[in-house]
This record gives C-alpha cells, structure tokens and sequence, in this order.
C-alpha cells in the first residue's frame, strides 16, 4: 500500500484533482468529509461539542450548526483548540480504519487541507501538492465560489504560502492549466503512484 498526503491552497484544485485520482483507481479518504460525519447526530463526537460548546451551537433538528459553531471559534484561538481536541482524533481513528480497510496494493490518497500547516508530511510515504497562482485561486474563488475578493484573500492569506507547501512536495501538479492538460498531468502522476505501491508490496 501506498499512502499519499494530498494538499493544496484553498481555489488551487484539488479535489478536481482528487477526483481524478479517483478516476484513475485511488482510494480516497477525504478529511473534510470525516469531520463532518464524526460529529453527525447520534455521534460521540457530536455529544462532546455539545458539552463544550452547549447546545446553542445546534440547529433545531439536533445537528451541528456549523456557521454559528465557526463564529464561536474562528474568534478565539483557545476555542478553537478545545473543538480541534475533540475532532481531530476522530478524524485520525477513522482515517486509519478506512486506510486499512484498502487492499494491500492500493494507492490510497488522503486528501488533507491544512497537511503543510499542520506538519503532517511525514505521516506519508508521498505528498502531494497541487499547485496554482494566486491570480487564478482569487478567480476561481470569486467566480465559482462566491466569495468576495476580500474574503477571499483573507482565506488565502490564513493558509500556508506557496512557498511552503512546494517545499514539502514530492510530486508537484500545476493547476494553472486547461483541464484536459490536468488530466493528462494527473494519469502520470497516477502512473508513478501505481509504481511505487507495487513496488511497496
């Protein structure tokens, strides 16, 4: 098996380029989308934010209301702490029970946001950065994502620079590139990848 830490600045493209990874045979284990199901009603996890946070941070059907949970700990790095105590262990155990469910010559491509931020390279035997200018993150931000370009920098800005990530890559892909020119780009990776896990077993 071969495990592969996928990262990228917000508006870069990565989950084009996770699901073409997808496309190509790779088992993706997504952070965001474990953060989410970890704290779904009837969930521990759900439980615990509740008992740190009270129950305001609820919607009426019982589920996380996750703007008002964000303006409670975006404002207050020591909330913010207590929520990542809580979620980031679950999202760690179930990660590791997915990665192992995979067959033993699998690529599986964990698809990590804040990877270079949180240094968590080294948990990976390839990591993976995805790769665009920030001319084309501010555009594709405030085109496809709806943000203003103010709040959009502002994200941008609260992530780790360009520089950073590149220096933590083993594999580079640039995103500043017409899709069919990505997906040519995304089944070499993908061809190298596959390489490596054979040769892993």
């Amino acid at each position: 098996m071969l495990t592969v830490g996928l990262t990228g600045g917000i508006g870069a493209g990565k989950s084009e380029v996770s699901r073409l990874l997808v496309e190509c045979g790779a088992v993706l284990i997504d952070a965001d989308r474990i953060a989410r199901e970890v704290v779904e009603p009837g969930t521990p996890g759900l439980a615990a934010v509740v008992e740190a946070f009270g129950s305001d941070v609820l919607t009426p059907d019982g589920r996380l209301d996750r703007p008002k949970l964000g303006s409670i700990v975006f404002a207050d790095p020591d909330k913010l702490a207590v929520l990542n105590a809580i979620v980031h262990p679950l999202v760690g155990a179930r990660s590791r029970e997915l990665e192992q469910a995979a067959a033993e010559d699998a690529v599986v491509v964990h698809d990590v946001p804040l990877l270079t931020e949180n240094g968590l390279a080294p948990l990976y035997d390839v990591v993976v950065v995805v790769d665009a200018g920030p001319a084309t993150q501010l555009d594709r931000l405030v085109r496809l994502r709806g943000m203003t370009e103010e709040d959009a920098r502002a994200r941008m800005a609260a992530q780790a620079s360009r520089e950073k990530r590149r220096e933590i890559a083993d594999i580079v892909i640039d995103n500043d590139v017409p899709l069919e020119q990505l997906r040519a780009r995304v089944r070499e990776v993908w061809a190298e990848l596959a390489h490596r896990a054979r040769e892993t077993r």
